[in-house]
């Protein structure tokens, strides 16, 4: 079988293990297909088990976000890294930095640095919604709202804010969040995620964004 085959079948660039043996039934030895493809540059190891295809028979691009998903779950986009992705900060981050409802773990990958930050079942899933990375493919993320209580509860965990003067600094300089992005906050969302977290300096945000928004 040739590798062309198999992204043919394949419904899109990021493939697991058990996906590549359920079309080489016909193989004796299936691993050693696998293992020429990875030789040959067909085939990329992301880490055991999950693979993207090589540059010559690629369709389109892979995603980081779909990979952060599939390395290690259950997981969503979060942090730093979604910040940037919504465009919030100005910031390039190269790191695909992720939340999770099981222990802290980082992944050293050939296409990337991968982390995930521990949330409890409580608070792990509030706020967390399907993104649509191509017609077959789909990843989960937090919303900028989540994304951001995700950045000052976990991240920031020691950041001291007990007025609005301070949480405005924090966003607007620390962060250097643009203040046209934070009126786009829904109000709703940050009350859910606050009253959920039971950080009060969560509760500060949403009366803050409140202020901004009136």
């Amino acid at each position: 079988m040739k590798i062309e085959t198999v992204r043919k079948l394949a419904e899109r660039e990021e493939i697991d293990y058990q996906f590549l043996l359920s079309l080489l039934t016909e193989y004796a030895h299936p691993r050693d297909k696998i293992s020429a493809w990875l030789n040959s540059g067909e085939l990329i190891r992301v880490k055991k088990g999950l693979y993207i295809f090589g540059k010559q028979c690629a369709l389109i691009p892979y995603s980081l976000e779909v990979l952060a998903n599939l390395i290690y779950g259950p997981s969503a986009i979060s942090l730093t890294y979604a910040l940037a992705f919504y465009g919030l900060i100005p910031e390039q981050v190269t790191t695909i930095t992720s939340i999770t409802n099981k222990r802290n773990k980082a992944f050293s990958t050939s296409v990337g640095q991968f982390t995930y930050q521990y949330l409890n079942l409580t608070k792990y899933p509030v706020e967390i919604e399907l993104a649509k990375y191509s017609k077959q493919t789909h990843f989960l993320i937090a919303s900028p709202e989540k994304a951001l209580c995700d950045h000052i509860h976990l991240t920031d965990r020691n950041m001291k804010l007990t007025t609005l003067e301070e949480v405005d600094r924090y966003l607007l300089y620390d962060l250097r969040i643009d203040e046209s992005a934070l009126r786009t906050f829904r109000v709703g969302k940050l009350n859910n995620i606050s009253k959920v977290y039971q950080d009060e300096r969560l509760v500060l945000l949403t009366n803050y964004i409140k202020k901004r928004k009136a």
